[in-house]
């Protein structure tokens, strides 16, 4: 019989590879693991416990939250807390970020940023939902954490991943030693290792899109767009246009199939619209792990400066050869004003 792995004893056994760490970022990933069961529990059994709909509020950046958003935020908070191994969390639901009440808290090592329930507009009609974290070691070595602490770049992360709430559930994370996914058994309860040392391939048919919003994208980002929709046999064009609406499910779709997720700026949203902290950075950590490139269009993702909690980015993340095409197509037709300040670092 195939031996199973659960992610307790994977963590364990990898827990060398963290030679800064005593089993601190072992017992943290442990927890957010722990927190994910919960969430996953309520996701499936939403409609029966009158937990859909909105709850009524919004989030700093004006979107109503629905009730799961609260719930699952509570829920890795809690985690969070109970762990002791977190002194701050950093979470799409908070307009500040959140200190971990109590002394052994107080002098944690760890930050955690999170966006606990990734497409949650999708939760009313039953469709793919995730949670994205990413850890970062504190700068600061006595006292509390400050924002300082916090405003780190995506290179400075120490780990990352997603869960997915999908036909199955599945965990997908990197320590920076590649990346693997494991599967919930809800007859064990726990997620055994299914997919070891994942890989992006380098090319793929499938870009993924928001396509309503084309009338305001940059003329660069439209020009991939046609280039995705020519027939070409050699380059297999054209793409198949899949979006779902929730980044984790798109992602994960392309991680496994090959192909681009592209959230550009806008006329509207002259930013982007992702949040840098809690959903870029940490989905460009896992997808440049597992062979793939991520950037903003003109500079990879994980260089940016971060100055703001909630600051926004555009992203163009998924199969390198796709990435890199549609950068081509930034630079010829949407040029900016300094390339000195968004000339692409290549991955070392």
């Amino acid at each position: 019989m195939k031996s199973v792995r659960t992610l307790g004893q994977f963590i364990i056994e990898k827990q060398a590879d963290f030679p800064y760490a005593k089993g601190e970022l072992s017992r943290l990933l442990r927890d957010i693991g722990i927190a994910a069961k919960i969430v996953n529990r309520e996701v499936n059994k939403a409609g029966l416990i009158d937990i859909l709909g909105d709850n009524g509020t919004t989030n700093i950046q004006g979107e109503g939250q629905k009730k799961l958003d609260v719930y699952a935020n509570d829920q890795f908070i809690s985690a969070l807390k109970c762990g002791g191994e977190c002194c701050i969390v950093v979470s799409e639901e908070n307009d500040d970020f959140v200190h971990m009440d109590g002394e052994v808290s107080k002098n944690a090592k760890y930050i955690v940023a999170i966006d606990p329930l990734d497409g949650s507009s999708n939760i009313d009609v039953n469709v793919g939902l995730g949670t994205i974290f990413s850890i970062y070691r504190r700068k600061s070595t006595e006292g509390q954490a400050t924002i300082e602490d916090v405003l780190q770049r995506g290179i400075e992360q120490v780990a990352a991943g997603y869960i997915i709430y999908g036909s199955s559930t599945m965990l997908v994370y990197t320590t920076g030693k590649g990346v693997n996914g494991f599967t919930l058994d809800p007859s064990i309860g726990e997620f055994c290792l299914s997919h070891p040392n994942m890989k992006i391939p380098k090319d793929g048919t499938i870009y993924s899109i928001n396509e309503g919003y084309y009338s305001h994208f940059p003329e660069g980002v439209k020009k991939y767009i046609k280039f995705c929709q020519v027939e070409d046999l050699k380059t297999n064009r054209p793409y198949t246009s899949r979006y779902i609406g929730s980044m984790v499910a798109d992602l994960h779709r392309n991680m496994i199939k090959g192909g681009i997720f592209i959230y550009p700026v806008t006329s509207s949203a002259p930013k982007g619209k992702l949040r840098l902290v809690y959903e870029c950075n940490p989905m460009a950590f896992i997808i440049e792990q597992a062979g793939g490139r991520a950037s903003n269009g003109y500079k990879r993702i994980m260089n940016l400066e971060v100055t703001e909690l909630h600051q926004r980015s555009a992203i163009f993340i998924g199969s390198v050869n796709m990435v890199k095409k549609a950068e081509e197509m930034m630079e010829r037709f949407s040029p900016i004003t300094s390339n000195a300040d968004f000339s692409y670092m290549e991955l070392l």
